[in-house]
Formats: C-alpha cells, structure tokens, sequence
C-alpha cells in the first residue's frame, strides 16, 4: 500500500510539473510570443493567464514599455557654416510589432538600438548640415527634434519599432569653435554698445541743446514781461507823482527832500561835503515850513 501511495504521489508530482510547463502570464508590461520548434506560432500582446505545450513549445517575453535610448558621448556634426557641434541626445522608442521585431533584430535590444542609432544620426547629419549654429541651438531646434523623429520613425517601423520623441539634450560648441564664437560675440558686443553709448550721447546733447534754447526764451521773454511791468509801474508812479506835483507842488518838493535825507544818511560812515545854506538843507535849516 505504501509502494502504491509513493506512485500516486510521483504522478501528481509528474502532472504539476506539466501542468506547470503549459501555463504561463504575460503581465500588462510585456508581450510575449509563443514558439514551437524555433518557429513563431502565436503572439499575445494583451495581459492574461494562456497555455501551451510542455516541452514542444516556448515563450520569449518582450518589454511593451517606452524605452529609452541614451547617447554615451556627444556626437560631432557639421553645419552649414561648416562648423562642428557636439550633440548629446536621447530617444524614446517601444515595440508596437513584437512579431516584426523578432523577425528584424532576432528580438535583440542592442541590435534595435543600434539601427535606431544609424537612423537618426543619418537624419541629423541631414538637417544640421542646412543649418546654421544659431538654428540648431535655438532658432530651430523645436522643428528638427520634431523632423528626425519623423524619419527616424518612417525607418522604425520596418524592425516593428516606433519613435515616440527624440530630443537634444545639449548642443555644444568645440573648445576650438567656442573661442573663436565667444571672440565674435564680444567683439559684436562691444560694436553695439559703442554704438548705444554714441546714440546716447548725440541724444543727452540734443536734449541739453533743447533744454538751453527753452532757458533761454524762458528768460528773455520773462525779462521781456519784467521791462514791460517795470515800464508800467514807472509810469504809473510818474503820473501819481505828477498828480500830486500839480495838487501841492510844495508838499511834493518836501516829500522828495525827505526821502534824499533818508538815502543820504542811512549809514553813519557817510559823508557829505556841502555848505550850510546849501538848497539840499532848505527843510532842515527852516522851522517854520508850512505846506501850501
């Protein structure tokens, strides 16, 4: 009874392993393709639990991700300036037809990146070389990323590949370019400056001009006003004098001599060489002045 209990056993045994051997899963980050002696039989692109034949059949697995292909030292292109450029680049790729993929590149990631890697420096040697330094480090750059994923794209698909994005990382100057740019730029540079500085002066002095030639009409038409206020106010005061004159000529006459003694003695240091009966005494000598 125990011989028989240790066959059974080696039987159930025997037909896990099977069981286990016919069954296998494709998560929803892979694709999988099934063979049967070396040939491709069947393709399971979405998740699931799927069977197959022990030993007759196997399964290779393949990442549906988007992947990524990273450039390990930046590569030299020529512009249409004819000046060198170090690209650093990356693109992001995934496998769309596993089938065809197998079929092209035996399944071999280093295999599709290295086509990947012909197609698109072949596409950028192309568009750089219509292009000058300025656009393909700003000026244009948005669109070429944009055309060499297209045509890296159009050759992907024949390996069951598609190129999702491609872009520049960095684009560089060689040590030898850079000077020599980096001269031009400050000589440019200084050119610009020298001429805002000359724009800027010409500028200050013909405001300085302007501002002078307004000072000066400012001030003569206000000395212009000022003569004609003081031409007024004189007289005005030449008529109220006269007025006054015919009113009490005598009072007048002594009005006037008693502003020349208030000028004439304001400081006690002046002095004046006059002799006593002298007419610029008349009111000071006379007591009995009456007005008339």
């Amino acid at each position: 009874m125990g011989k028989l209990s240790s066959v059974f056993s080696g039987i159930a045994a025997v037909l896990i392993l099977v069981a286990s051997t016919a069954i296998y899963i494709v998560d929803e980050r892979e694709q999988a393709i099934l063979f049967q002696l070396g040939e491709v039989i069947d393709v399971k692109t979405e998740p699931g639990l799927y069977f197959k034949l022990p030993i007759a059949q196997n399964v290779r697995y393949f990442d549906r991700r988007i992947l990524t292909m990273d450039t390990e030292e930046p590569e030299r292109f020529i512009t249409s300036e004819k000046k060198n450029v170090l690209v650093d680049l990356f693109v992001k790729w995934r496998i769309v037809d596993v089938k065809q993929y197998y079929i092209s590149v035996r399944g071999d990631e280093t295999l599709a990146k290295t086509r990947l890697s012909q197609t698109v420096n072949s596409s950028m040697r192309d568009e750089f070389g219509n292009r000058t330094v300025h656009d393909v480090v700003s000026g244009e750059r948005d669109r070429i990323m944009e055309i060499m994923r297209q045509k890296a794209n159009v050759d992907a698909q024949k390996i069951g590949v598609e190129v999702v994005d491609v872009r520049l990382k960095r684009v560089d100057l060689p040590q030898e370019v850079s000077e020599s740019v980096y001269r031009r730029m400050e000589a440019e540079r200084k050119r610009v400056a020298n001429e805002l500085r000359s724009t800027g002066a010409a500028e200050a002095e013909k405001i300085r001009a302007d501002a002078d030639r307004q000072r000066e009409v400012i001030l003569a038409e206000a000395y212009r006003e000022a003569q004609k206020i003081m031409g007024e106010g004189d007289g005005q005061a030449a008529a109220i004098y006269a007025s006054a004159f015919e009113k009490n000529s005598e009072f007048y006459t002594f009005y006037r001599s008693m502003e020349a003694y208030k000028q004439s003695f304001k400081n006690k240091t002046d002095m004046l060489v006059l002799e006593p009966n002298s007419e610029f005494f008349r009111y000071l000598n006379s007591t009995n002045t009456k007005a008339k």
